[in-house]
């Protein structure tokens, strides 16, 4: 896009995928099959709290970050430990996300928290009255498993719950309205401690404008 002389957008609220994408990539092996298959199979027999230990033992930076229900970082930093011998809050610290590839202007819409979390609410309605129950059937119907961490996602998860017979469609609505307020909540908290993040109401088209000028002007 760049090279067509246009100016480059990325849209969304991943703050991790954002950092990675303008900090650059952490360099670690692949995933060995073997030792993947291993850490799995002791998941499903040991339970996700045995290997959070062993990750707390071998790696509590890393450990303290990482949930102890998120079975694919959890795997993930105990194969990195095991297949290069170094801890991984180690790794992320000399890289440092310090690679710089782009020239960025951060911008963060800042809306008041009661319109925000009204927005999330009515947001969640839709996708409930738009068929996403209809849709993650037919996800399952395909046989995409719902312990895949696409299918743990917001919404899909909640869904599976209400198709499993765990809850009601109502509380499953709910279940995905909190959830959806807590991430926006933890998505601000992120950005929030960004010091080049420039925060800016949605409505001041104006002042958006001023600001990508403003960069542009500078960062040619």
């Amino acid at each position: 896009v760049a090279s067509r002389g246009k100016l480059c957008f990325v849209v969304g609220g991943t703050g991790l995928y954002i950092k990675t994408l303008l900090g650059g990539l952490l360099e670690c092996p692949p995933a060995d099959p073997e030792l993947r298959e291993e850490l799995d199979r002791t998941w499903e027999e040991r339970g996700s709290l045995f290997l959070h230990e062993r990750l707390k033992r071998l790696d509590p930076e890393s450990a303290h970050k990482i949930h102890p229900n998120d079975r694919f970082r959890i795997i993930r930093a105990l194969e990195i430990i095991h297949l290069t011998r170094k801890r991984l809050s180690s790794l992320v610290q000399r890289h440092g996300f310090r690679d710089n590839p782009f020239q960025a202007l951060k911008i963060c819409m800042e809306l008041n928290r009661q319109e925000l979390y009204e927005r999330i609410n009515q947001r969640s309605l839709r996708m409930i009255e738009g068929g996403l129950v209809t849709e993650t059937e037919g996800l399952l119907t395909k046989g995409y498993a719902p312990d895949l961490k696409t299918m743990k996602s917001l919404g899909y998860r909640h869904v599976v719950k209400y198709l499993k017979g765990a809850c009601t469609l109502d509380e499953a609505t709910y279940e995905l309205q909190r959830d959806t307020r807590r991430y926006a909540k933890r998505q601000l908290t992120w950005f929030g401690a960004d010091p080049e993040m420039v925060w800016i109401k949605p409505k001041d088209m104006d002042g958006i404008i001023k600001k990508i000028s403003a960069f542009q002007m500078v960062n040619p």
